[in-house]
């Protein structure tokens, strides 16, 4: 595959900070963000929406369903705005019922394939800052710079304990470490595109280091 734009990819597991850091980044070299985890939190709502169990006799359903409509990540000041055709889904897609099902309905083929060509094509259109699992590995792995962004589980719990908080979920702080370890698991033992770094991707720990020292850190070895 011919990357005839220029890439940043940022993959890693869940509370190392990819979603804020990949959007100030974009924000920055003023390239496209595309944020695939939300993608897959879209087919997952769908399927939970419609009552579709996560499995693979029912695969090319939420695929369907999934690829029926475009994506378009809009920023709105401070916030990113994610739509599918012309529903906006930023919040829907991040409850703790979504969150519990992407990791299965990730591991779909067809979803996950349809997804990917997806990726790849809006990947195609411009300059991107696209942040995952795979991305590095799978989606795109001709992309012109590469990384893996990690962090103690102890900071990534918590990470995503306050952000929760801070939307309103109510959950424990315990929940949340049980809920990342399941997840971690799901993701990085799945058979097709697990969690992994790309061999040529730089790693980051982001566990001391505040967002503005990591995208400066990010912008240094990219060279802008």
């Amino acid at each position: 595959m011919v990357d005839r734009h220029k890439s940043v990819v940022l993959d890693g597991p869940a509370g190392v900070g990819k979603g804020t850091i990949a959007k100030a980044l974009a924000r920055r070299l003023g390239y496209q963000y595309i944020d695939t985890g939300a993608m897959y939190r879209t087919a997952a709502l769908l399927a939970l929406e419609h009552d579709i169990p996560p499995e693979q006799p029912h695969e090319h359903e939420i695929a369907r369903l999934v690829l029926a409509h475009p994506f378009l990540f809009v920023f709105d000041g401070p916030l990113l705005r994610v739509f599918h055709g012309d529903r906006e889904v930023t919040d829907d897609i991040r409850t703790a019922e979504v969150s519990y099902l992407v990791s299965p309905v990730s591991a779909l083929a067809a979803v996950r394939k349809g997804l990917t060509d997806l990726q790849r094509q809006m990947a195609s259109q411009g300059n991107v800052v696209m942040e995952g699992r795979d991305v590095g590995t799978v989606v795109l792995p001709d992309a012109s710079h590469k990384f893996f962004l990690t962090a103690s589980d102890d900071i990534r719990a918590d990470r995503r304990y306050l952000e929760l908080q801070q939307k309103g979920v109510e959950i424990s702080p315990q929940q949340v470490r049980k809920d990342l370890a399941r997840r971690d698991h799901l993701d990085s033992t799945r058979k097709l595109a697990p969690l992994q770094q790309a061999k040529d991707a730089l790693v980051v720990d982001t566990s001391n280091m505040s967002i503005e020292e990591v995208v400066n850190c990010i912008l240094g070895k990219i060279g802008n």
